[in-house]
């Protein structure tokens, strides 16, 4: 029996490396997003309120910046964008820079080999960040994009800083952060 137009399940030996590469990528560009809280919850005017002290708009911004993270990366990398629609070669550097981020450090599965060793990720981490900085300076729009990231994380941090944490999940955004990694539930045995 035949099953003409029927679309295999699994991907076969057949299937090209970079359409599974592709695939892959966009399964887990899609479970980062969806990790985004809804907007309206972000822009939510009745949750903003001064913080009675500093510590307080620390632990806020801590907080929020566990669980606003992926709504405040889309922020910064909006504002960031909008800095360089005045500069287009700049635009096409940044976007070029970040398609060799994403295909060399966030999107692979296996370590990264040259010349038959393996490659660890911090080599490449300081490589690609080290890379980026010389494309940028060698653009006319570095002090643009310094400033837009400026801006961007002063938004990110007046907002994190005023904006109430009481109804932020407690499973979800209040666990220990590190950075902007946070550890959530009961500690590691």
């Amino acid at each position: 029996m035949t099953t003409y137009g029927a679309i295999p399940a699994s991907s076969s030996p057949l299937q090209s490396p970079s359409l599974d590469y592709i695939s892959r990528a966009r399964d887990r560009i899609k479970s980062d997003i969806a990790q985004c809280r809804p907007w309206r919850q972000v822009l939510d005017h009745r949750a903003l309120s001064v913080p009675p002290g500093y510590y307080d708009a620390l632990s806020r911004l801590r907080a929020n910046l566990s669980y606003f993270r992926t709504n405040y990366a889309i922020v910064i990398l909006l504002v960031v964008f909008l800095s360089l629609l005045w500069h287009p070669i700049s635009l096409i550097v940044l976007v070029v820079t970040m398609a060799a981020w994403l295909y060399l450090y966030f999107l692979r599965d296996e370590p990264l080999a040259a010349f038959g060793r393996a490659v660890d990720d911090r080599v490449v981490l300081g490589v690609l960040s080290v890379l980026t900085l010389v494309f940028l300076f060698l653009t006319d729009a570095t002090v643009n994009i310094l400033v837009a990231l400026l801006v961007a994380a002063a938004v990110v941090a007046v907002h994190g800083a005023f904006r109430r944490t009481d109804d932020v999940d407690e499973e979800e955004g209040g666990g220990q952060t590190r950075g902007l990694m946070t550890t959530v539930g009961s500690s590691p045995s």
